[in-house]
């Protein structure tokens, strides 16, 4: 089962690419026009470069076409589409059976309406995710609610402003209050990993002045 954005064609090589959600973080796949064998990275957490597999044939896959999928994709949600003829690459060390287990129930979500719900709310009309409109929705529904106002004035945390906007948010969107946490978690990862940067950083950077001014209202 291959979970990707949809696939985008390249310039340096006759060939084309997706992201592809790994059990361990997020990857791209470049697959070569009349070649069975696909090339595949994983994106550097720490760098956002991207680390060509050891099996990957860097002749055939050099590391300017992981560059340049990683710039066509960037901005795309995570979805679900039809076959490609391509085989699926596993990573070296195999996932353990639990992992198996974790990335099917992830790749259920994902799949779900609940994802593509909130998808769609906060996709333009290129196709990609809006995270300023995100933001923006999830700043006004700060500022208007009489429920993060009540937690600011009994001194809540920033994580538990943002957990609760972020759950109650996923909640209208999708209409499923039964939303679990680590659901919740999985979508809001998924999110970060798309963006270029936090998905949340303006809507948290505003949660940090509405608690600084709920600080000076006290005083």
């Amino acid at each position: 089962m291959i979970v990707r954005t949809k696939l985008v064609e390249l310039s340096t090589l006759p060939a084309v690419a997706y992201r592809q959600k790994l059990f361990n973080g997020s990857g791209v796949v470049i697959l070569r026009y009349g070649n069975p064998q696909p090339g595949l990275a994983s994106i550097s957490r720490s760098t956002g470069e991207p680390v060509a597999a050891a099996h990957t044939n860097l002749e055939e896959y050099p590391v300017e076409a992981f560059l340049e999928a990683l710039e066509l994709t960037a901005g795309l949600p995570y979805s679900r589409r039809g076959k490609v003829h391509v085989i699926e690459i596993q990573p070296e060390d195999s996932p353990s059976t639990e992992q198996e287990a974790s990335l099917d129930e992830d790749t259920n979500l994902l799949d779900s309406a609940e994802y593509q719900a909130i998808v769609e709310a906060y996709t333009n009309a290129k196709g990609e995710l809006s995270y300023g409109l995100m933001n923006k929705d999830f700043i006004q529904f700060a500022r208007s609610s009489k429920v993060v106002s009540e937690m600011l004035s009994n001194n809540a945390s920033l994580n538990q402003l943002r957990d609760h906007v972020i759950k109650a948010k996923f909640e209208t969107l999708t209409g499923n209050t039964r939303l679990t946490s680590s659901q919740i978690s999985f979508i809001t990862d998924l999110l970060d990993e798309v963006s270029p940067k936090s998905a949340f950083r303006e809507f948290e950077n505003d949660l940090r002045k509405m608690l600084t001014e709920a600080k000076k209202g006290s005083l």
